[in-house]
């Protein structure tokens, strides 16, 4: 009875101890000074669509009470994080503050990897994930052009992730392939079934058909490279059709 009289006594001690410690913790937080910020991005070869000073001025302008000499009871973290991550390349921020007074911004951006061009109206980003991105008056990035009314479509939705599911594979495949990212420029999307690709290198449009089956059709497409152009020459054909199974047809 007295060991669990001494246990009860001891664990609530230890409690009382470590209340007092939160509360002191807390309170000086509460008395530190606000000082400055500083912000963080996560580089990205070729994105730089988020930028410090952008993320400084929108948050200055959005909470007014964030200056140097400021009580840190003034400032919500969590709503300068929320703030930062309202910015449409922003895919994550972590806010948190130091000892001396500064508040530190981590940010990774959104990876665009595709532009998707119309002549009447704005165009759009499609991110690695799937994301519809709007245009950013700041900075362009060299990547992949979608154009034709199908892709023009795309832009009417938020998130691509699960309703093109085949388009988003083949997408990232390009986007990911040092080769196939640097030689194909533009895919012509008239409609879903009718993808034509244009090249840097080479005059001859790939008719690639819809998205799926890309392991076989890209295996028809080296093959196009590897042995019939060295042999009739890069301007012999115009077309090249990869999209029926089993058949590559040149004209």
């Amino acid at each position: 009875m007295k060991t669990r009289l001494k246990k009860t006594i001891g664990v609530s001690i230890l409690l009382l101890i470590l209340v007092a410690f939160i509360g002191f913790v807390e309170k000086k937080h509460a008395e530190r000074k606000f000082a400055e910020i500083e912000v963080f991005i996560k580089g990205v070869a070729d994105v730089y669509f988020v930028e410090d000073k952008e993320i400084l001025e929108s948050l200055k302008a959005e909470f007014p009470l964030l200056e140097k000499g400021v009580s840190f009871s003034e400032i919500n973290l969590n709503h300068l994080e929320r703030k930062v991550e309202s910015h449409p390349f922003v895919k994550n921020a972590e806010v948190f503050s130091d000892q001396k007074g500064n508040i530190r911004i981590d940010i990774e951006q959104h990876i665009p990897m595709a532009r998707i061009v119309r002549s009447r109206a704005a165009d759009g980003y499609i991110s690695t994930e799937g994301l519809i991105l709007p245009t950013s008056p700041r900075y362009t990035t060299r990547v992949l052009v979608l154009q034709g009314a199908y892709s023009e479509s795309l832009l009417e939705e938020k998130d691509l992730s699960e309703s093109h599911k085949a388009l988003m594979e083949l997408l990232n495949f390009i986007h990911g392939d040092k080769f196939w990212s640097a030689q194909l420029t533009e895919l012509e999307i008239e409609k879903e079934s009718d993808i034509k690709m244009h090249q840097q290198v080479g005059r001859q449009v790939i008719e690639f058909g819809d998205a799926g089956e890309l392991e076989e059709k890209f295996k028809k497409i080296n093959l196009f490279y590897e042995n019939i152009l060295p042999v009739k020459g890069w301007n012999a054909y115009s077309r090249v059709n990869v999209k029926y199974k089993g058949q590559i047809v040149c004209e």
